[in-house]
C-alpha cells in the first residue's frame, strides 16, 4: 500500500506542471495586435494611455467588487493561479487507489481502512473513507458526498463567473472612456494642442476595454470553468468507487465502472 500510495503521489507531481497553453495564448493574443499596429505603421507608444488605463481598468475592478462578496472576490483570485498551474489529477491513479481498497475490504474487512486516512491529502476523499469506515450504507456515503461536491462546485463556478463580469464590464466601460474622451476633444475644440490627448484617450480606452475582455477576461473565466468542471467529475469518479466498495461490489466491476470517467489521452 505504501507503494502505491507513493505511485500516485509522483504520478500527481508529475502533472503538477506549468500550463504552457495559457502563456502561449496571452503571448500571441497580446503580441497579435501589438505586431499588427506596427505593421500599419503605428507606434507602440500610441497605444499607451493612462487615463484610459485607469478608466477601463479602475472601472471595472470597481464594477465586480460591487457585484460579487467578499469570499467570491478572494476565492477567484486563488483560483487565477489555474491558468498558469492547474490542480494536478491523475484519474488513472485515482481508481487504481480505489480498486486496491476494495480488494482489501474484501480481504481484510472494512476497518482495515482506518489507518488509509490519515495518509490522504484530499479532504474529500477523507470524508469518503471515513464514511466508509464507520459502516455507513452506499445512499447515505453518495448523498453526503454529492452534497459535498455540488456545494464545493458551486462556490467555484461563481468564483469563475467573476472573470466572466469583467469580460462583460470592460467593453461597456471602454466605450464610456471613448465618449469622456470624445467630449473632453468637443471641449477643446477651440485649443487644436489639446485635441490629441482626448482623442487618443477615446480610441485607446476602447481598444482597452474589448482586448482585455475577449483576450483575457472571458479566455480566463472560460479556462476557469473547465478546471471546475474537471476537478467536479474527479470527486464525482470518487464518490461513486467509495459508494460501490459499500456495496460490497466486485474490485474488477468497480474498475471497468470507473474507467467510464477516463477522458481519451495520448499515451506516453
Amino acid at each position: 500500500m505504501a507503494s502505491l500510495l507513493a505511485k500516485f503521489k509522483i504520478s500527481v507531481e508529475r502533472r503538477n506542471i506549468m500550463d504552457v497553453l495559457s502563456i502561449l495564448g496571452i503571448v500571441m493574443g497580446v503580441g497579435a495586435i501589438l505586431l499588427g499596429n506596427l505593421l500599419e505603421g503605428g507606434e507602440l507608444r500610441s497605444l499607451v494611455n493612462g487615463p484610459a488605463l485607469i478608466i477601463v481598468f479602475g472601472g471595472t475592478f470597481g464594477a465586480t467588487l460591487l457585484q460579487f462578496p467578499p469570499a467570491v472576490f478572494f476565492r477567484s483570485m486563488a483560483m487565477l493561479l489555474w491558468i498558469f498551474k492547474p490542480n494536478a489529477f491523475d484519474p488513472e491513479a485515482q481508481i487504481n487507489q480505489i480498486v486496491d481498497w476494495s480488494y482489501r475490504v474484501r480481504k481484510d474487512g472494512l476497518l482495515h481502512l482506518e489507518d488509509e486516512i490519515e495518509h490522504i491529502d484530499d479532504p474529500f476523499i477523507q470524508k469518503g473513507l471515513q464514511l466508509l469506515v464507520d459502516g455507513n450504507d452506499p445512499i447515505t456515503i453518495h448523498d453526503i458526498l454529492e452534497l459535498d461536491m455540488s456545494v464545493k462546485e458551486s462556490r467555484d463556478y461563481q468564483a469563475a463567473r467573476l472573470f466572466e463580469a469583467m469580460g462583460g464590464y470592460a467593453p461597456t466601460i471602454g466605450i464610456l472612456g471613448a465618449v469622456m474622451g470624445l467630449i473632453h476633444v468637443m471641449q477643446n475644440l477651440a485649443n487644436p494642442e489639446l485635441l490629441g490627448a482626448g482623442i487618443a484617450t477615446a480610441f485607446v480606452a476602447t481598444i482597452y476595454g474589448v482586448a482585455s475582455a475577449n483576450l483575457i477576461f472571458l479566455p480566463v473565466a472560460n479556462k476557469l470553468k473547465m478546471h471546475v468542471f474537471v476537478a467536479a467529475q474527479l470527486r464525482e469518479m470518487i464518490a461513486t468507487g467509495i459508494s460501490a466498495i459499500a456495496k460490497g461490489e466486485n474490485p474488477k466491476n468497480i474498475e471497468l465502472k470507473l474507467s467510464g470517467y477516463l477522458h481519451t489521452r495520448d499515451k506516453k
